[in-house]
């Protein structure tokens, strides 16, 4: 089983992005699940929701404190959320939104282990003309997880996003060329 789980801010789609990912799997002929962890939140508010996929039957329904993958939406999350707690070692992979390079994120915030960066705000910025980041950030993910067939994710964004399904096409494929790993 493959565990996720994504840090975003109130209206950046981390949950979308945990939904869109499982329905891809599922759509794969795997077995998926998204949830979010709600709270208090607001518009802005740190949120974190999961996913998990499997090739067998799911039967586990409690967050995951042990992921595979750790998602951030938003770079700013990084210095307020221990966003690597609980991820597994030596395998665990943080996908993170990032202007700068993963060298330079790994120095800043002293994070071990393997790191994927894209900036995913900037990408957004210019294929959506909005900072939402779940579909770019899917990109970087699909990217350095191989979780699911890259094109699995293309009809579950167009079912979700209609008539604005090419921009976010557009964006998590961009991510998915743009984003770079670095070793830990």
């Amino acid at each position: 089983m493959i565990e996720i789980r994504f840090h975003g801010r109130g209206g950046q789609g981390a949950v979308t992005s945990a939904e869109l990912l499982a329905h891809a799997a599922i759509n794969e002929g795997r077995y998926a699940q998204a949830f979010p962890s709600f709270g208090p939140e607001r518009r802005g508010a740190p949120v974190v929701a999961y996913c998990r996929i499997s090739d067998d039957p799911i039967r586990i329904r409690a967050s995951i404190y042990e992921p595979d993958f750790v998602v951030v939406l938003d770079y700013s999350i990084l210095r307020i959320v221990d966003v690597t707690a609980g991820l597994k070692h030596p395998h665990g992979i943080l996908v993170t939104d990032s202007k700068f390079p993963g060298e330079k994120v790994r120095a800043d915030l002293n994070i071990k282990g393997k790191l994927a960066a894209v900036d995913a705000k900037g990408i957004a910025m210019e294929v959506l003309g909005l900072a939402i980041t779940n579909t770019t950030m899917l990109g970087s993910l699909v990217k350095v997880s191989n979780v699911i067939q890259k094109d699995s994710l293309i009809e579950p964004l167009k079912e979700r996003f209609g008539r604005i399904a090419d921009k976010n096409i557009a964006a998590y494929e961009r991510a998915f060329k743009e984003t770079v790993v670095v070793d830990g």
